[in-house]
């Protein structure tokens, strides 16, 4: 996309042509500049021609999607410790039909082809992040090569968060493509799409176009970040539709049981949670269990919307490890999937 490449917009520290991206704070400000996001004031422009999105793979979370609800998960797991990869995905499998494979700004990650061969080895169906902080073009290219060859279910494309003041002082931060030029690059390789969005991150009323415009840059499903009802998630894909989008969305239930994993979720910027439910679940005689109903209830109320078609449990889940917190989401999983009140 050369042409796309020329208009990079001004003032964007991701250098984004498709922005903005889902870290615009409530003020308008940037994610990492002391001025109003530039896509506010102006949008996006649209993408060309639509390219044709990869089938499904006999068996992944698209193919199972169009049979029943799917639940995704957020991998989460130790550092550079393949053990951990192993005993998490273990933990997960049986209970999630795929695993959410994050790449992080704060804390180390395997390479995405490794971690990818790691989750698959134990068993588990990857989605594994890109994002284009630390990755020029030519690397990215290179990923998704790799990605396909070892068999990953799909990849889910984005720019990327900014690090945070003192997360890896002095290394640079190359945003070489944004997130869309990216789901372009993946469809390319043959590779199913996921892309995100944040229905309540500034600016809310160019959010369902960006999915529509994400789609004809050849997305085959849409991961939304949290939002503070299941109302605002249906109001969100009603309208995603009336823009033109008809691909599937996969909703973000957030999933704490202690004070720690509720405040992680709090923090990021164009996420909401019902704080009231937050409070009740930190005040409850059994947090794990009020914390465990909370996201099942969340969850399949998010199933009931149409055009979901499956949840993402996000979070850490617990502050007692990462294997805890695999335990907690395979119990939300498995309630879900079985129906338990």
């Amino acid at each position: 996309m050369t042409t796309a490449a020329a208009q990079e917009r001004a003032g964007c520290p991701k250098r984004m042509v498709f922005g903005p991206c889902g870290g615009v704070r409530d003020d308008a400000r940037c994610e990492l500049a002391d001025h109003p996001c530039p896509f506010v004031a102006a949008p996006a422009p649209a993408w060309p021609d639509p390219l044709p999105v990869p089938a499904p793979r006999p068996g992944g979370l698209l193919d199972r999607a169009a049979a029943g609800p799917v639940v995704l998960a957020d991998l989460t797991v130790t550092p550079f410790d393949p053990a951990s990869v192993r005993a998490v995905v273990g933990a997960l499998a049986g209970a999630v039909d795929a695993v959410l494979v994050g790449e992080h700004q704060n804390r180390p990650d395997l390479p995405p082809v490794l971690l990818a061969q790691e989750v698959l080895g134990a068993g588990g169906l990857p989605w594994t992040t890109l994002a284009c902080r630390d990755r020029n073009r030519l690397v990215l290219e290179q990923e998704l090569v790799g990605l396909a060859r070892v068999g990953v279910d799909g990849v889910l494309c984005v720019t990327g968060d900014g690090r945070g003041p003192g997360v890896r002082p002095g290394v640079t931060q190359v945003f070489d493509l944004d997130g869309v030029r990216l789901t372009a690059l993946a469809a390319a390789a043959g590779l199913a799409a996921a892309v995100p969005e944040s229905p309540e991150a500034v600016p809310v009323a160019d959010r369902p176009g960006r999915v529509a415009l994400k789609q004809r840059a050849g997305a085959a499903v849409c991961v939304l970040n949290h939002v503070s009802t299941p109302a605002r998630v249906a109001g969100f894909v009603a309208a995603a539709r009336a823009a033109g989008a008809t691909l599937p969305f996969v909703a973000g239930v957030a999933v704490y049981t202690d004070e720690r994993s509720a405040r992680v979720l709090q923090a990021f910027p164009g996420l909401h949670l019902d704080d009231a439910a937050v409070t009740r679940v930190l005040a409850a005689p059994d947090p794990v269990e009020a914390g465990v109903a909370a996201a099942v209830a969340e969850a399949r109320a998010l199933l009931a919307v149409p055009g979901v078609v499956g949840v993402d449990l996000s979070g850490l889940a617990s502050d007692r490890g990462v294997l805890a917190g695999a335990r907690v989401k395979a119990e939300v999983a498995r309630r879900i999937q079985e129906g338990e009140r």
